[in-house]
């Protein structure tokens, strides 16, 4: 039973395949790929032609090559990632094995595969769905070498090592760093921080960071007069090896936001649905024992979930730059956590006066999940979104029947908490999101552009929002900026905003589509009202020269 809800988590990764993709990040880094792809350039990164520092290029290398069999388009973006989502659960059940039941690695598995932030970063795709792979699967390898020793298996760690750097840089290393590190300090086994093996990891990490070294090198390093970040002579290498992160700690970092200690745990409480409380009651309870047994473990006990999850936390809660997906890294070390507490409330039942408190507990929280989905289907796209509720209405009775059934193979609780997340996920990916993506600007001119067989170099854009690079992708074209439109020849197309509709002679044009934009990763509760959401929209405009 919970290989099928996990096969039905992946399965609803599939689906919300179904989801344009969103502004900025996930339609920045897909066109980033598009346009390395295009121009073959694979060492060094550009953004609309401009020189982009920001991330390493594993996901754009893997995007590129998926988009090179596969074309250009938003599934073969997200194809390399829900691989590296697929390894992430399988690398969780293996590591969770080697120290636990076959059980307890099962619902390792099923916690991450079902928490609300994989549904997520499998259609918002951004580089830490790699990462989380890359990084458990260190973790996993580097396990398995302490207990066997196969040089295979330190191979597969470095590999994986340097394939996390390549995506999201040092905190690929750090991670299994402060895992491993905190594990043997506390088993007192200071003789593994002493192996020669670790010489051969580190050259082998080295050689694999070769090109994008040299990439970085020759953009950057070698072209001191280029200005990023409002400076000049930026080194590629520092900012890589450094800036990127340790230079938000220190302050070097030019990017403040979210700077306090709490808050990846604040977007925890949402990310890691349905399973928080259960994830922070196992915390606290590894934590006691540790305590009660003197801060010292046996060396046939396991504080690589633990540490590693609980270092990381603070050396990323510390940063002067934090977003909610940050914490992701993790989730995998979380999620054996989480299972070690649910199996013992659910399964060996060693808190039974808990059982109902905790039943009725979440039992509210889903309830007020439904009802919030509800709002949703019925008010802000009822043309679009009410139709779900044919498939919501069976879904959540078969969910019932199932709670209220004599013999369940799984808990009422693990039953109830994967059945809402599936449904809610499901409302999301099918109806919510494809009629709230219709107020992307890129999605219904782009749309337009392909039904009426437009030439893409015939449309300029005027006064519109650099970050609509959605449209440069879903039309595989780099669309120009002008500043005097009135000049443009006749036939051409002009996309702009009401500022730029208000600045130009309206003589010389024609109305051939309008629309209303909004930024949908920043959702209000005025723009979710319909009557309230004419305030919240800018009006844009594509229009043809005379």
């Amino acid at each position: 039973m919970i290989l099928f809800f996990i096969f039905l988590s992946i399965l609803l990764y599939l689906i919300s395949w179904h989801i344009p993709l969103m502004e900025i990040d996930a339609v920045q880094y897909a066109n980033i790929s598009r346009e390395m792809l295009q121009h073959k350039q694979f060492l060094q990164i550009y953004d609309q032609g401009k020189d982009y520092l920001d991330k390493p290029p594993m996901l754009f290398w893997l995007s590129s090559a998926s988009m090179y069999f596969f074309g250009i388009n938003d599934s073969a973006y997200r194809f390399p990632s829900f691989l590296f989502s697929l390894l992430s659960i399988y690398s969780t059940f293996r590591f969770a094995r080697l120290f636990y039941s076959r059980q307890i690695a099962l619902l390792s598995a099923l916690v991450l595969a079902s928490s609300q932030a994989m549904f997520l970063i499998n259609h918002d795709v951004r580089t830490d769905t790699m990462l989380m792979g890359w990084v458990i699967l260190s973790i996993w390898q580097m396990a398995a070498w302490y207990r066997s020793h196969h040089w295979t298996n330190l191979l597969m760690a470095s590999v994986a090592i340097a394939g996390g750097l390549l995506t999201k840089g040092p905190i690929a290393l750090i991670v299994p760093l402060l895992s491993f590190g905190s594990h043997f300090i506390l088993q007192r086994n200071f003789r593994a921080f002493f192996r020669p093996q670790y010489l051969l990891m580190g050259i082998l990490i080295a050689l694999f960071l070769i090109p994008m070294s040299i990439g970085l090198y020759k953009q950057f390093d070698l072209h001191p007069e280029k200005i990023m970040f409002d400076k000049k002579g930026v080194s590629g290498l520092r900012f890589y090896f450094w800036t990127q992160s340790f230079g938000r700690i220190t302050g070097e970092s030019s990017w403040h936001e979210n700077d306090h200690f709490f808050f990846l745990f604040q977007n925890m409480l949402w990310g890691f649905l349905p399973w928080i409380l259960f994830f922070i009651a196992g915390l606290i309870t590894d934590i006691r024992e540790l305590i009660i047994h003197k801060i010292r473990i046996s060396v046939s006990q396991e504080w690589i979930s633990t540490g590693g999850f609980l270092f990381t936390y603070c050396i990323l809660a510390i940063s002067h730059y934090q977003l909610p997906h940050y914490i992701y890294v993790v989730f995998p070390l979380a999620s054996v956590i989480t299972a070690k507490s649910l199996y013992s409330f659910l399964i060996s039942e060693n808190f039974p006066n808990l059982e109902r408190p905790v039943f009725i507990f979440h039992a509210i929280v889903f309830s007020l999940l439904i009802l919030a989905m509800i709002w949703l289907l019925w008010i802000p796209f009822p043309n679009e979104t009410r139709w779900f509720l044919l498939v919501a209405i069976p879904a959540l009775l078969i969910l019932v029947l199932n709670l209220f059934k004599k013999t369940r193979s799984l808990p009422a609780l693990l039953v109830l908490g994967t059945g809402v997340m599936f449904i809610i996920n499901s409302f999301l990916a099918m109806a919510f999101y494809p009629a709230l993506l219709q107020y992307q600007l890129s999605i219904p001119v782009s749309r337009f552009i392909k039904v009426n067989h437009i030439n893409p170099d015939s449309v300029f854009l005027y006064k519109i929002p650099t970050t609509a690079r959605s449209l440069d992708f879903y039309t595989n074209h780099s669309f120009k900026s002008i500043q005097t439109p009135d000049s443009l020849p006749s036939n051409s197309y002009l996309l702009t905003t009401k500022e730029g509709g208000d600045s130009i002679n309206e003589n010389l044009f024609k109305e051939k589509f309008k629309g209303e934009h909004y930024s949908v990763t920043r959702l209000s509760l005025p723009f979710l009202i319909p009557g309230k959401r004419p305030k919240e929209t800018t009006p844009y405009y594509l229009l043809q020269k005379k």
